[in-house]
């Protein structure tokens, strides 16, 4: 591993660090963009080479295919990713991408040896619990309804209609990957998982959150933070530092 990298549309490193010792890649959420972690990148850098990944359908790579399984998703990632893992990773993802870097670590794990230093689960229930939940298949307010109860998209955005036609699809493909994944009880993995959520968050529920521990044969911790979906915003010093321990111990 480690011993070809090539340009790929799926990675950005906005802050490269040659000299850190470990690195962390950033799963961001369903219709979310890499610079979502920009700010965590610069946080962390030097001492932490910081990956952020940019979905297709959006932004720089609107005109790319769409996907709408968590499955190919994961594949496809975890092919991308085996080049850059020549260092100690840790793998962070918020809602959706708390899901993705679940099933990526589960096909990294098939190579002989490897295992991520630590999955960080940001605002998402743990794989096995399941909602039944078709947003994805809302008429585009429906959608946009959705994204508003959620407060992680930019007032200005959702009120930019031309802008939201671009990107609708591409929320809506997430979606449609999101709510039709499914994992069964047994799916575990052997890197420790760390849960980060929200007190206030519809979308995961105390019980839901510490159903996380069913998945990983390896240590387990849950921090709760006031807020919501997005209680990130309000508490990036703390889960930096969360972060950091969590790669470094």
């Amino acid at each position: 591993m480690g011993e070809q990298r090539e340009n790929s549309n799926w990675i950005r490193r906005f802050h490269p660090s040659e000299e850190a010792r470990v690195r962390l890649v950033c799963f961001p959420h369903a219709g979310g963009s890499a610079p979502f972690y920009f700010p965590m990148s610069q946080k962390l850098s030097p001492g932490v080479d910081v990956l952020s990944l940019q979905y297709p359908g959006r932004q720089d790579r609107r005109q790319d295919r769409r996907i709408d399984t968590i499955a190919e998703y994961a594949d496809i990632i975890a092919a991308e990713l085996r080049p850059w893992l020549d260092l100690p990773t840790a793998f962070f993802g918020h809602s959706m991408g708390a899901v993705l870097a679940f099933e990526v670590t589960r096909r990294l794990e098939k190579d002989p040896g490897y295992s991520p230093v630590r999955i960080f689960a940001s605002g998402r229930r743990a794989p096995s619990s399941y909602r039944d939940e078709n947003v994805h298949k809302r008429d585009d307010d429906g959608i946009v309804a959705e994204m508003r109860l959620l407060s992680g998209t930019n007032p200005q955005i959702l009120g930019n209609e031309e802008i939201l036609r671009m990107v609708m699809p591409a929320i809506r493909s997430d979606y449609t990957a999101i709510e039709t994944y499914r994992a069964e009880l047994s799916a575990i993995v052997r890197a420790p998982i760390t849960v980060l959520t929200g007190d206030d968050d519809p979308k995961t529920s105390p019980e839901e959150a510490e159903a996380w521990r069913g998945h990983t044969s390896d240590a387990f911790d849950i921090h709760t933070f006031p807020g919501g979906h997005f209680y990130l915003a309000a508490h990036q010093e703390k889960i930096i530092k969360i972060v950091s321990e969590g790669i470094s111990g």
